[in-house]
């Protein structure tokens, strides 16, 4: 097996309220099915004096700022200074963590958000997870069903990793860039500190510290 797949090396788990339970995982993509069940341990154990419990599951920190126009369903955290502003839409499974945007129009289903992530404008974000200050251009989004709806594959040069999953979007390491307008077709990989260009169609695994210009041209951060 590849070691760049492994969830140790793509996130710093010190920057994530689930970093504990996702540390049990060899692969981070096998986190997406205990999200939800992630939210409600946690949710049930944040003392009352940092966060509020608002409607059904859904615990939100007392110095975020929720727009009265976003919605939220449970089970949801929000964590610390975190904005979730106008039009946000959040169905439920989402692990969103400190000093993160969920911006205008965006929409996020069972996903967890490490500290510092930005998600700020027109981003759709499904059975992800975007690792400590990623940051999702306008427009850019994660696409996570094959179009046949067969099981996505992990794809890196002449590997493969069967997930066993219909449903997976992508997994942003630490420090990602993607630029705006751009699609991350299921099964996507960001190794740590790898940069998009804007309207890219990016699929497989990007390795740590590459920028991806197009499918022909993926460099190294010099």
């Amino acid at each position: 097996m590849l070691r760049m797949y492994k969830t140790a090396d793509l996130l710093d788990l010190t920057h994530s309220i689930a970093g504990k339970a996702l540390a049990e995982c060899e692969y981070p993509w096998q986190a997406l099915d205990s999200i939800g069940k992630w939210c409600l341990e946690l949710g049930e154990s944040l003392p009352e004096e940092e966060f509020e419990k608002r409607g059904d599951n859904v615990w939100i920190a007392r110095d975020a700022v929720v727009y009265p126009t976003a919605w939220i369903a449970g089970p949801c955290i929000i964590g610390h200074k975190t904005e979730v502003r106008h039009g946000a839409f959040i169905r439920g499974n989402a692990i969103v963590g400190d000093n993160c945007v969920v911006g205008n129009s965006v929409e996020l289903k069972n996903v967890i958000l490490f500290d510092n992530v930005q998600t700020p404008h027109y981003n759709y974000v499904g059975d992800s997870i975007l690792g400590y200050k990623s940051h999702m251009g306008a427009g850019s989004i994660t696409s996570n069903v094959k179009s046949d709806k067969t099981p996505v594959v992990v794809k890196a040069e002449e590997e493969r990793m069967e997930t066993g999953r219909k449903k997976f979007g992508a997994i942003l390491g630490d420090r990602v860039e993607v630029g705006c307008n751009s699609v991350l077709n299921p099964g996507t990989v960001l190794g740590r500190g790898v940069s998009i260009y804007p309207t890219s169609c990016v699929r497989g695994v990007v390795p740590e510290e590459h920028i991806w210009k197009d499918r022909e041209h993926i460099v190294v951060r010099k």
